[in-house]
């Protein structure tokens, strides 16, 4: 297992694939000593062997497990001298459905996973964070938490969640001299999406699929930026406004046009 050895260091958790993996060999690109965290051993070792070993901190980890988190971030910290320039809270699942239909285990780890293990990794890591000039506590919200999402409702409130605990935490941070931010992406090409829901995707517009490098991109460019809500694409900051300005709009929009209309439409006709 590596050590730091005065380079900066990155705390990713869902690090094995998608955008979580993307930033892994970005920031590792940079020169960054990465700390890489998931449940998924398999690409983990797959990660460490293309970074390789001196390069990264690599471990096994539910996020939902407090006891795990704080073990590795402790583990983390002798590797880094106590340092952590950059938490980037990514983990995350996408179980969906219409809420009354979702069986309660499902709904439950969604909020274990999303929101529950955001706070552990936060609270773990905090005094790491403290230790260091500059630190950024970065977490993956969601363009869902613009507008809540049929179909994936309890998915979006956990994101709200985040944007919300994000926008209170970048105040109080102040006081400890740590920076919060968080990302909210559109349509991400990674595995947590639906089989095929990128290829049928828009090919224009704030949600056409996009590559999660993208994602990485801005994780690097707001260790260097004061700015609080990163969309991406850029555009979904509109709906964002939207959803602010008018929800009632909004909320008709969503039900009459795209995907939940139809599906509204296929429940009438099954009652007919």
């Amino acid at each position: 297992m590596g050590q730091a050895n005065g380079r900066q260091s990155i705390f990713i958790t869902g690090a094995a694939s998608g955008m979580g993996l993307e930033t892994a060999r970005l920031f590792h690109a940079k020169g960054w000593f990465v700390g890489c965290f998931d449940v998924n051993g398999v690409g983990l070792a797959a990660l460490e062997k293309e970074l390789g070993p001196d390069n990264c901190f690599v471990r096994k980890l539910d996020v939902t497990d407090k006891a795990a988190y704080d073990a590795v971030v402790a583990e983390f910290g002798e590797a880094t001298g106590g340092k952590l320039d950059l938490l980037f809270n990514n983990a995350g699942i996408g179980k969906g459905g219409l809420f009354e239909q979702m069986p309660f285990e499902d709904i439950m780890a969604v909020v274990n996973v999303n929101f529950v293990g955001v706070l552990n990794g936060i609270y773990a890591a905090l005094p790491l964070l403290k230790a260091t000039e500059n630190s950024l506590c970065f977490t993956t919200s969601s363009s869902s938490a613009t507008y809540g999402m049929p179909g994936i409702a309890v998915y979006s409130a956990t994101k709200h969640a985040v944007k919300g605990l994000t926008e209170a935490l970048s105040i109080e941070f102040r006081l400890i001299g740590v920076r919060a931010a968080d990302v909210l992406p559109g349509l991400i090409d990674t595995p947590i999406l639906p089989e095929g829901t990128a290829a049928n995707a828009p090919k224009e517009g704030m949600f056409r699929a996009i590559p999660p490098v993208e994602v990485a991109k801005v994780v690097w460019e707001a260790y260097g930026s004061d700015k609080l809500h990163w969309f991406v694409p850029p555009e979904l900051v509109e709906l964002d406004k939207a959803a602010g300005n008018a929800p009632e709009l909004v909320r008709e929009q969503i039900a009459t046009t795209g995907p939940i209309a139809a599906l509204f439409k296929e429940m009438e006709a099954a009652k007919g």
